[in-house]
């Protein structure tokens, strides 16, 4: 109860977004809010702008104009880094996995964990704390792996995209972005992240995800908003949506009315 309590109300938003790239304005008046604990769908077409506005989310991209809300409170981001220090992170398209390395080293990936040497130095890696770690935070998502020390590359293509979405779970404090989450996966894979989604929603966090995988998104959604040319054209509620009506917003169809 007392972790609900200090939930803040919203997320992650972006209201009233603008971003150009010289003669190009990719947003000129997006809003999206995230409120904790509820999956937020992104959709529109390609060109639309939901690459630049996940971007700006994330502090790759800085705003021209606008607010920025992370945990209720309104901020500015200058770097990826400062993104991830508010409690934000992504799950992006490609994983951004190491295939090489363990399931656990590519949790800790940057955030390893050390233990003192000789004299109080810093120096060896704790490959059990880590391990601890890996395996809670997996088992918190109902995530499971034939091993944490196999490597990702033998993993399955869910299974990889577990890793990840585990990964940025142990890592965020208020919000989890995903780029095409089941691009690329079959349909028990996608069903399978669909099911994170929900988990990781039901922990508190608040989840924005981009995807052109229209009827899972739908399904998996609370709410639902549509970019067309930059702007916001329909923020509602997934549950009275279908994917025609998705599909002719994105197309702008029907902007005049649902803007």
């Amino acid at each position: 109860m007392s972790n609900e309590a200090t939930r803040p109300e919203i997320a992650i938003a972006g209201r009233h977004l603008a971003k150009r790239f010289g003669h190009v304005q990719a947003l000129s008046d997006a809003s999206i809010t995230v409120p904790s604990g509820k999956v937020v769908a992104l959709f529109g077409d390609n060109g639309a702008g939901k690459s630049t506005f996940l971007k700006l989310l994330l502090g790759i991209y800085q705003k021209d104009a606008g607010e920025l809300i992370i945990g209720d409170e309104q901020v500015e981001l200058h770097s990826v880094r400062d993104a991830q220090q508010l409690g934000v992170d992504c799950v992006y398209q490609d994983l951004a996995l190491a295939p090489d390395l363990s399931v656990v080293d590519n949790m800790f990936l940057g955030h390893e964990l050390t233990r003192p040497g000789a004299l109080g130095w810093a120096g060896f890696v704790d490959r059990k704390e880590m391990e601890e770690r890996a395996d809670a935070a997996l088992r918190n998502l109902s995530i499971k792996l034939p091993s944490l020390r196999v490597a990702v590359q033998d993993l399955s293509g869910g299974q990889r995209q577990a890793v990840a979405v585990a990964r940025a779970v142990m890592w965020s404090r208020t919000a989890v972005l995903m780029d095409e989450p089941t691009a690329a996966l079959g349909a028990r894979q996608s069903e399978i992240v669909c099911d994170l989604m929900r988990s990781v929603a039901e922990s508190g966090l608040g989840v924005l995800v981009v995807s052109h995988d229209l009827p899972r998104a739908l399904k998996v959604a609370d709410t639902v908003n549509i970019l067309w040319r930059g702007k916001t054209a329909l923020e509602a509620p997934a549950a009275g949506l279908t994917v025609p009506e998705v599909v002719s917003t994105m197309v702008g169809y029907q902007v005049g009315e649902a803007a």
